[in-house]
């Protein structure tokens, strides 16, 4: 029947997947160095964006920061509501 120790230990899970499988290794590499050069190209693009276009990528930035402001505000909005 074996232990219930034992049965644990030999479910698997997600580290035990990369000791018994050395492609899982791999394939965990291959996805942080796809998301490295993804990250390094937006990165990129964000840079580019702003040197052919700064006021076009000001109004972004300042939309996005109103966007922020305004979720902050409603918020506090809801708190206030639900402590009443």
């Amino acid at each position: 029947m074996g232990h219930p120790v034992d049965k644990l230990r030999g479910s698997g899970g997600a580290r035990g997947d990369t000791d018994c499988d050395p492609q899982a290794g791999r394939r965990a590499g291959a996805m942080a160095q796809a998301r490295k050069i993804g990250m390094y190209l937006l990165l990129i693009f964000v840079i580019y964006t702003i040197i052919t276009s700064p006021a076009r990528a000001a109004e972004l930035v300042q939309s996005g920061f109103v966007g922020i402001s305004d979720a902050a505000k409603s918020v506090g909005t809801f708190m206030t509501g639900l402590v009443k």
